[in-house]
């Protein structure tokens, strides 16, 4: 494997900018780092952003109309989870009141769906 090249500082990489009349463009700043292999930048993308993994909105986004009723998953939706909230975006103020009435049930049955234990509340915006 080849060796990596001498890393000089900053400051000598500045000197021999100005020597050349090559202006040194990097912010004084910024810090050089060791070269990651992309395999494991993407990977660690993977798990982040839960890319071809099972996460909870979508497993409750798979069971909504039997979790709301069918009338009521035509006009909301399950956006997001934030901080243990599941942020549901609801069309019609008529079903946003509906699933408000009803929201301590539908977040026990939330909470039967795998991945979904931690889920505490619902917040039911127009949408």
């Amino acid at each position: 494997m080849p060796e990596e090249p001498h890393q000089f500082s900053k400051l000598a990489e500045e000197l021999v900018g100005d020597l050349r009349g090559v202006p040194f463009d990097e912010p004084r700043r910024s810090k050089k780092r060791a070269t990651q292999p992309l395999a494991a930048i993407v990977e660690q993308l993977m798990v982040k952003h839960q890319i071809g993994r099972p996460s909870a909105e979508q497993s409750i986004r798979d069971h909504w109309p039997e979790i709301v009723g069918v009338a009521n998953a035509s006009y909301s939706h399950a956006a997001r989870i934030e901080r243990g909230r599941l942020i549901v975006l609801a069309a019609h103020s008529v079903v946003r009141n509906e699933i408000f009435h009803h929201r301590d049930e539908i977040v026990q049955r939330i909470r039967r769906l795998p991945g979904c234990e931690a889920l505490r509340s619902l917040n039911i915006r127009a949408g």
